[in-house]
């Protein structure tokens, strides 16, 4: 009897568990960016009501995002970056934010060289 309940209680939260996750939602963007620092930045700008997690890369020039479907929307955490000033995903960047940016972070015409000897 006990572990006919164990089982019951073990499948009643696998159902609680698949159920909370039909929301969750993993998408890679592509976004511009040169260094650290625009890695920050990047990642902060994504961090709106409803991401879970968001991690640039550098090399692949894109941030993997993994967001609830039921409080934001794809094209929400694009128009957050492109705000900080950084292009993404065919949208460009607000010019006034990108003008703001460090030399170094103006990805559009410059390459950051500093820290990579």
């Amino acid at each position: 009897m006990k572990n006919i309940l164990l089982i019951l209680c073990a499948l009643m939260l696998s159902f609680g568990v698949q159920a909370q996750d039909k929301n969750i939602k993993t998408v890679t963007i592509p976004v511009k960016g040169n260094c650290d620092e625009c890695k920050k930045r990047i990642e902060n700008s994504a961090d709106i009501n409803g991401v879970k997690l968001a991690v640039w890369d550098e090399k692949k020039q894109s941030v993997t995002v993994t967001y609830r479907t039921d409080k934001v929307s794809q094209e929400q955490i694009e128009k957050a970056i492109a705000a900080g000033g950084h292009d993404v995903n065919g949208l460009t960047a607000d010019q006034k934010a990108y003008n703001k940016l460090p030399k170094c972070c103006q990805y559009r015409n410059n390459k950051c060289e500093e820290g990579k000897k």
